[in-house]
Protein backbone atom coordinates (compact mmCIF):
# COMPACT_ATOMS: atom_id res chain seq x y z
CA UNK A 1 0.00 0.00 0.00
CA UNK A 2 1.36 3.11 -1.18
CA UNK A 3 2.34 5.73 1.40
CA UNK A 4 1.16 8.85 -0.55
CA UNK A 5 -1.27 10.67 1.04
CA UNK A 6 -5.00 10.94 -0.95
CA UNK A 7 -5.62 14.21 -1.28
CA UNK A 8 -9.87 15.62 -2.51
CA UNK A 9 -9.59 18.24 -4.94
CA UNK A 10 -13.05 19.90 -5.57
CA UNK A 11 -12.73 21.48 -9.23
CA UNK A 12 -14.85 24.90 -7.93
CA UNK A 13 -17.01 26.84 -9.95
CA UNK A 14 -17.20 24.96 -13.33
CA UNK A 15 -17.83 28.34 -15.35
CA UNK A 16 -14.29 29.69 -13.89
CA UNK A 17 -10.64 28.13 -14.30
CA UNK A 18 -11.11 25.83 -11.57
CA UNK A 19 -11.05 22.90 -13.69
CA UNK A 20 -8.01 24.42 -15.84
CA UNK A 21 -5.54 24.66 -12.72
CA UNK A 22 -6.65 21.17 -11.91
CA UNK A 23 -6.10 19.03 -14.75
CA UNK A 24 -2.69 21.12 -15.64
CA UNK A 25 -1.68 21.01 -11.78
CA UNK A 26 -2.06 16.99 -12.08
CA UNK A 27 0.02 16.83 -15.36
CA UNK A 28 3.06 17.64 -13.06
CA UNK A 29 4.82 14.77 -12.29
CA UNK A 30 5.81 16.33 -9.28
CA UNK A 31 1.94 16.31 -8.01
CA UNK A 32 1.66 12.18 -8.87
CA UNK A 33 5.14 11.54 -6.42
CA UNK A 34 4.01 13.35 -3.27
CA UNK A 35 -0.07 12.16 -3.51
CA UNK A 36 -2.85 10.30 -4.71
CA UNK A 37 -5.26 12.75 -6.18
CA UNK A 38 -9.30 12.54 -5.89
CA UNK A 39 -11.28 15.19 -8.07
CA UNK A 40 -14.69 15.78 -6.93
CA UNK A 41 -15.89 17.64 -10.21
CA UNK A 42 -17.14 17.00 -13.76
CA UNK A 43 -15.84 14.20 -15.76
CA UNK A 44 -17.09 16.05 -19.16
CA UNK A 45 -15.26 19.74 -17.82
CA UNK A 46 -12.38 18.47 -16.85
CA UNK A 47 -11.83 16.54 -20.15
CA UNK A 48 -13.08 19.93 -21.91
CA UNK A 49 -10.53 21.89 -20.01
CA UNK A 50 -7.48 19.23 -21.03
CA UNK A 51 -8.29 20.34 -24.34
CA UNK A 52 -7.84 23.36 -23.62
CA UNK A 53 -4.67 23.39 -21.54
CA UNK A 54 -2.99 20.86 -24.11
CA UNK A 55 -2.82 17.95 -21.80
CA UNK A 56 -3.95 14.60 -22.57
CA UNK A 57 -4.78 12.94 -19.01
CA UNK A 58 -6.95 9.71 -19.24
CA UNK A 59 -10.33 10.82 -17.08
CA UNK A 60 -12.01 7.96 -14.87
CA UNK A 61 -15.16 8.22 -12.77
CA UNK A 62 -15.26 6.54 -10.01
CA UNK A 63 -17.46 5.74 -7.07
CA UNK A 64 -15.00 5.97 -4.31
CA UNK A 65 -11.67 6.92 -2.95
CA UNK A 66 -11.42 2.97 -3.01
CA UNK A 67 -11.07 2.29 -6.50
CA UNK A 68 -8.17 5.12 -6.62
CA UNK A 69 -4.96 3.14 -8.68
CA UNK A 70 -1.39 4.14 -8.63
CA UNK A 71 -1.75 4.72 -12.47
CA UNK A 72 0.26 8.37 -12.45
CA UNK A 73 -1.54 8.99 -16.47
CA UNK A 74 -5.04 8.71 -14.76
CA UNK A 75 -7.22 11.55 -13.48
CA UNK A 76 -9.95 9.97 -11.06
CA UNK A 77 -13.31 11.22 -10.73
CA UNK A 78 -16.19 11.54 -8.14
CA UNK A 79 -18.58 13.03 -10.64
CA UNK A 80 -21.90 14.05 -8.69
CA UNK A 81 -22.95 14.58 -12.51
CA UNK A 82 -24.87 17.82 -11.79
CA UNK A 83 -22.95 20.29 -14.52
CA UNK A 84 -24.97 20.63 -18.04
CA UNK A 85 -22.95 20.63 -21.12
CA UNK A 86 -23.48 23.16 -22.52
CA UNK A 87 -23.12 25.74 -19.35
CA UNK A 88 -20.84 28.28 -20.56
CA UNK A 89 -17.51 29.25 -19.08
CA UNK A 90 -16.93 32.74 -17.33
CA UNK A 91 -20.22 33.32 -15.99
CA UNK A 92 -22.11 33.59 -13.15
CA UNK A 93 -25.13 31.05 -12.84
CA UNK A 94 -27.16 29.40 -9.90
CA UNK A 95 -26.08 26.01 -11.91
CA UNK A 96 -22.46 26.32 -11.69
CA UNK A 97 -23.19 27.38 -7.55
CA UNK A 98 -24.96 24.27 -7.14
CA UNK A 99 -22.12 22.45 -8.54
CA UNK A 100 -19.23 24.03 -6.23
CA UNK A 101 -21.41 23.66 -3.25
CA UNK A 102 -21.91 20.13 -4.10
CA UNK A 103 -18.42 19.23 -5.00
CA UNK A 104 -17.71 20.63 -1.45
CA UNK A 105 -20.16 18.67 0.38
CA UNK A 106 -18.88 15.29 -0.97
CA UNK A 107 -15.11 16.12 0.05
CA UNK A 108 -16.04 17.09 3.58
CA UNK A 109 -17.84 14.06 4.12
CA UNK A 110 -15.48 12.12 2.62
CA UNK A 111 -12.49 13.54 4.93
CA UNK A 112 -14.73 13.55 8.09
CA UNK A 113 -14.66 9.63 7.14
CA UNK A 114 -11.37 9.48 7.24
CA UNK A 115 -11.42 8.23 3.21
CA UNK A 116 -8.97 11.40 2.14
CA UNK A 117 -6.16 12.91 4.28
CA UNK A 118 -7.16 16.48 3.24
CA UNK A 119 -9.25 18.78 0.93
CA UNK A 120 -7.51 21.05 -1.77
CA UNK A 121 -9.94 23.68 -3.11
CA UNK A 122 -10.10 25.43 -6.82
CA UNK A 123 -12.20 28.70 -6.22
CA UNK A 124 -15.82 28.95 -6.51
CA UNK A 125 -17.78 32.30 -7.05
CA UNK A 126 -19.85 33.63 -4.09
CA UNK A 127 -22.31 35.25 -6.27
CA UNK A 128 -23.18 31.91 -8.10
CA UNK A 129 -22.94 29.92 -4.36
CA UNK A 130 -25.50 32.69 -3.60
CA UNK A 131 -27.38 31.94 -6.70
CA UNK A 132 -28.19 28.55 -5.85
CA UNK A 133 -29.36 29.74 -2.53
CA UNK A 134 -26.42 28.85 -0.13
CA UNK A 135 -25.65 31.87 2.24
CA UNK A 136 -21.89 31.68 2.83
CA UNK A 137 -19.27 34.58 2.11
CA UNK A 138 -16.58 31.56 0.75
CA UNK A 139 -15.02 28.38 1.22
CA UNK A 140 -13.72 29.28 5.00
CA UNK A 141 -17.31 29.47 6.23
CA UNK A 142 -18.68 26.88 4.10
CA UNK A 143 -16.33 24.18 5.38
CA UNK A 144 -17.07 25.07 8.46
CA UNK A 145 -20.84 24.70 8.42
CA UNK A 146 -20.28 21.45 6.76
CA UNK A 147 -17.60 20.28 9.63
CA UNK A 148 -19.95 21.79 12.14
CA UNK A 149 -16.76 24.17 13.53
CA UNK A 150 -17.91 26.95 15.37
CA UNK A 151 -14.74 28.88 14.98
CA UNK A 152 -12.28 29.12 12.17
CA UNK A 153 -9.95 31.33 10.53
CA UNK A 154 -8.23 32.22 7.25
CA UNK A 155 -4.34 31.96 6.82
CA UNK A 156 -2.48 32.62 3.99
CA UNK A 157 1.13 31.79 2.97
CA UNK A 158 3.02 33.42 0.09
CA UNK A 159 6.52 33.20 0.27
CA UNK A 160 8.56 34.54 3.26
CA UNK A 161 5.42 36.05 4.84
CA UNK A 162 2.14 33.82 6.56
CA UNK A 163 -1.07 36.02 7.84
CA UNK A 164 -3.95 34.73 9.80
CA UNK A 165 -7.04 37.17 10.07
CA UNK A 166 -9.51 37.61 13.04
CA UNK A 167 -12.22 38.58 10.88
CA UNK A 168 -12.57 37.84 6.67
CA UNK A 169 -15.39 38.27 4.84
CA UNK A 170 -17.11 41.36 6.52
CA UNK A 171 -16.90 45.09 6.24
CA UNK A 172 -14.26 47.09 7.81
CA UNK A 173 -17.19 48.51 10.15
CA UNK A 174 -18.56 45.33 11.05
CA UNK A 175 -15.00 43.74 11.72
CA UNK A 176 -13.81 45.97 13.89
CA UNK A 177 -16.91 45.70 15.91
CA UNK A 178 -16.54 42.16 15.80
CA UNK A 179 -12.96 42.29 17.46
CA UNK A 180 -12.86 41.50 20.70
CA UNK A 181 -10.07 40.21 23.44
CA UNK A 182 -11.20 36.92 23.07
CA UNK A 183 -11.96 36.28 19.39
CA UNK A 184 -8.01 37.62 18.96
CA UNK A 185 -6.84 35.16 21.59
CA UNK A 186 -8.82 32.39 19.90
CA UNK A 187 -7.40 33.26 16.72
CA UNK A 188 -3.49 33.72 18.48
CA UNK A 189 -3.78 30.03 19.88
CA UNK A 190 -5.43 28.46 16.65
CA UNK A 191 -2.05 30.28 14.47
CA UNK A 192 0.05 28.89 17.28
CA UNK A 193 -1.05 25.20 17.23
CA UNK A 194 -1.47 25.11 13.46
CA UNK A 195 2.09 26.23 13.18
CA UNK A 196 3.64 23.76 15.72
CA UNK A 197 1.97 20.82 13.78
CA UNK A 198 3.56 22.49 10.63
CA UNK A 199 7.00 21.92 12.45
CA UNK A 200 7.79 24.70 13.80
CA UNK A 201 8.53 24.23 17.77
CA UNK A 202 8.62 27.75 19.02
CA UNK A 203 6.33 30.28 16.76
CA UNK A 204 6.83 33.42 16.55
CA UNK A 205 3.60 35.69 16.43
CA UNK A 206 3.03 39.50 15.79
CA UNK A 207 -0.28 40.40 16.25
CA UNK A 208 -1.35 43.73 13.83
CA UNK A 209 -3.10 47.16 15.39
CA UNK A 210 -6.43 48.22 13.96
CA UNK A 211 -5.79 51.68 13.54
CA UNK A 212 -2.51 53.65 11.79
CA UNK A 213 0.67 53.05 13.28
CA UNK A 214 -1.36 50.80 16.55
CA UNK A 215 -3.44 53.87 17.74
CA UNK A 216 0.11 55.52 18.45
CA UNK A 217 -0.80 55.88 22.29
CA UNK A 218 -4.49 56.74 21.66
CA UNK A 219 -3.43 59.82 18.95
CA UNK A 220 -5.62 57.32 16.21
CA UNK A 221 -8.52 55.50 16.84
CA UNK A 222 -10.84 55.30 19.88
CA UNK A 223 -8.50 53.09 22.07
CA UNK A 224 -9.57 49.84 20.34
CA UNK A 225 -5.94 48.88 21.00
CA UNK A 226 -5.93 48.33 23.96
CA UNK A 227 -9.44 47.51 24.65
CA UNK A 228 -9.30 44.63 22.24
CA UNK A 229 -5.79 43.70 21.76
CA UNK A 230 -3.76 44.74 24.40
CA UNK A 231 -5.69 41.91 26.46
CA UNK A 232 -5.67 39.23 24.68
CA UNK A 233 -1.62 39.46 23.72
CA UNK A 234 -1.10 39.40 27.60
CA UNK A 235 -3.26 36.16 28.18
CA UNK A 236 -1.53 34.07 25.63
CA UNK A 237 1.71 35.58 26.22
CA UNK A 238 1.06 33.86 29.87
CA UNK A 239 -0.04 30.67 28.32
CA UNK A 240 3.54 30.70 27.11
CA UNK A 241 2.27 31.71 23.69
CA UNK A 242 4.87 33.37 21.99
CA UNK A 243 3.06 36.71 20.39
CA UNK A 244 3.88 40.44 20.57
CA UNK A 245 1.77 43.28 19.52
CA UNK A 246 -0.15 45.23 18.63
CA UNK A 247 2.49 46.70 16.55
CA UNK A 248 1.91 48.88 13.22
CA UNK A 249 0.59 46.89 9.96
CA UNK A 250 2.63 49.67 7.78
CA UNK A 251 5.91 48.25 9.30
CA UNK A 252 5.00 44.84 10.57
CA UNK A 253 4.58 42.81 7.66
CA UNK A 254 8.20 44.16 6.14
CA UNK A 255 9.81 42.87 9.89
CA UNK A 256 7.71 39.35 9.16
CA UNK A 257 9.22 38.61 5.62
CA UNK A 258 12.52 39.87 6.59
CA UNK A 259 12.63 36.91 9.00
CA UNK A 260 11.38 38.58 12.36
CA UNK A 261 7.98 36.49 12.36
CA UNK A 262 7.19 33.58 11.78
CA UNK A 263 3.52 34.85 11.19
CA UNK A 264 1.84 37.85 11.31
CA UNK A 265 -1.89 38.07 13.09
CA UNK A 266 -4.21 40.44 10.93
CA UNK A 267 -7.34 42.21 12.00
CA UNK A 268 -9.03 42.59 9.06
CA UNK A 269 -10.06 41.19 5.56
CA UNK A 270 -7.79 43.86 3.79
CA UNK A 271 -4.68 44.40 5.83
CA UNK A 272 -3.60 40.90 5.77
CA UNK A 273 -4.47 40.03 1.77
CA UNK A 274 -3.51 42.86 0.58
CA UNK A 275 0.73 41.91 1.24
CA UNK A 276 0.19 38.33 0.94
CA UNK A 277 -1.23 39.15 -2.77
CA UNK A 278 1.33 42.09 -3.88
CA UNK A 279 3.57 38.90 -3.44
CA UNK A 280 1.96 37.30 -6.12
CA UNK A 281 -1.23 35.02 -6.85
CA UNK A 282 1.13 32.51 -8.69
CA UNK A 283 2.56 31.40 -5.22
CA UNK A 284 0.06 32.04 -2.64
CA UNK A 285 -1.84 29.25 -0.54
CA UNK A 286 -5.06 30.14 1.40
CA UNK A 287 -5.15 27.94 4.42
CA UNK A 288 -7.99 26.79 6.58
CA UNK A 289 -6.91 26.49 10.34
CA UNK A 290 -9.71 25.13 13.54
CA UNK A 291 -11.06 22.55 11.16
CA UNK A 292 -10.85 18.88 11.93
CA UNK A 293 -10.08 18.48 8.57
CA UNK A 294 -6.58 19.71 6.68
CA UNK A 295 -7.85 22.22 3.64
CA UNK A 296 -5.52 24.09 1.73
CA UNK A 297 -6.68 26.16 -1.14
CA UNK A 298 -5.46 28.37 -4.12
CA UNK A 299 -5.32 31.95 -3.22
CA UNK A 300 -6.96 33.42 -6.21
CA UNK A 301 -10.76 33.64 -7.77
CA UNK A 302 -12.19 32.12 -10.62
CA UNK A 303 -10.86 34.62 -12.84
CA UNK A 304 -14.14 34.50 -15.12
CA UNK A 305 -12.19 36.87 -17.64
CA UNK A 306 -9.85 34.09 -19.30
CA UNK A 307 -11.88 30.89 -18.03
CA UNK A 308 -11.68 28.38 -20.79
CA UNK A 309 -8.93 30.21 -22.78
CA UNK A 310 -6.22 27.57 -21.51
CA UNK A 311 -4.31 30.51 -19.84
CA UNK A 312 -4.78 29.93 -16.32
CA UNK A 313 -1.92 29.57 -14.25
CA UNK A 314 -1.42 26.20 -11.83
CA UNK A 315 0.99 27.16 -9.50
CA UNK A 316 -0.82 28.09 -6.83
CA UNK A 317 -2.62 24.84 -6.78
CA UNK A 318 0.30 23.12 -7.03
CA UNK A 319 1.82 24.65 -4.04
CA UNK A 320 -1.93 24.17 -1.90
CA UNK A 321 -1.39 20.49 -3.29
CA UNK A 322 2.13 20.83 -1.43
CA UNK A 323 0.62 22.39 2.10
CA UNK A 324 -2.42 19.69 1.92
CA UNK A 325 0.22 16.85 1.52
CA UNK A 326 2.72 18.46 4.29
CA UNK A 327 -0.53 19.48 6.68
CA UNK A 328 -1.97 15.86 6.45
CA UNK A 329 1.29 14.09 7.13
CA UNK A 330 2.02 15.71 10.33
Amino acid sequence: MTERPIIAITMGDPAGVGPEVVVKALAQAQVATMCRALVIGDVHRLARAADLCGVSPNIVAVESAGQLTDDATVIHVIDPQVVPADLPFGHVSAVAGEAAYRYIEIAARLALAGEVHAICTAPLNKEALHAAGHRFPGHTELLAHLTGTNEVSMMLEAPGLRVVHVTTHIGIIDAIAKIEPQLVARTIRRTDTTLRRAGIAHPRLAVCGINPHAGENGLFGHGEEDSKIVPAVAQVRSEGIDAVGPLPADTLFFRARRGEFDCVVAMYHDQGHGPVKVLGLEAGVNITIGLPVVRTSVDHGTAFDIAGTGLADERSMIEALKQAVTLSQR
